[in-house]
């Protein structure tokens, strides 16, 4: 989907500028028929190449890094099986686990997790990164459900009156 987007949008841009110079060339006179076409074959190939160039970024890890993630990861969905069981508890060790990503940890309001510390500073910096938004995006996620269910609890005892 994205790459479609970006092809699109390449195009376009492409395809704009391409033209604006065909038109400005060809309202001054300096472009043959022949030379045109040339140019538009030319400008097909190029783009022809630059569309088959895929990019594709991949973090490189050892064994030890590997590991670590593997780690990391079966953690933390450990602990968001059990949020649905306890939600509060479950929130506290997303906290603790979160603490654990922080570099500035000192004034954090709960205990740093300090063996998935270690487990998280055997991961590659990217994993690393991407652990702690991982984190970051299930304590939000957390968060709202905890507004959703004050509300709707809400709402019934509205309702109920």
């Amino acid at each position: 989907m994205a790459q479609a987007k970006i092809q699109a949008k390449m195009n376009e841009a492409f395809n704009t500028k391409f033209s604006r110079t065909l038109s400005m060339a060809d309202r001054s006179g300096q472009l043959l028929e022949r030379e045109r076409e040339e140019l538009e074959l030319t400008a097909n190939r190029l783009m022809g190449r630059t569309l088959a160039v895929e990019v594709s970024v991949g973090t490189v890890r050892n064994l030890q890094q590997e590991e670590a993630l593997n780690k990391a990861t079966s953690i933390i969905d450990e602990v968001v099986q059990k949020l649905l069981d306890n939600m509060e508890g479950g929130r506290q060790r997303l906290l603790a686990l979160h603490a654990a990503c922080l570099t500035e940890a000192l004034h954090v309001p709960v205990p740093i997790d300090q063996g998935f510390q270690a487990v998280v500073i055997h991961c590659a910096l990217e994993d690393q990164k991407k652990i702690k938004r991982r984190l970051e995006t299930l304590l939000r996620n957390v968060e709202n459900a905890e507004k959703n269910i004050k509300l709707m609890d809400h709402q019934k005892l509205a309702n109920s009156c």
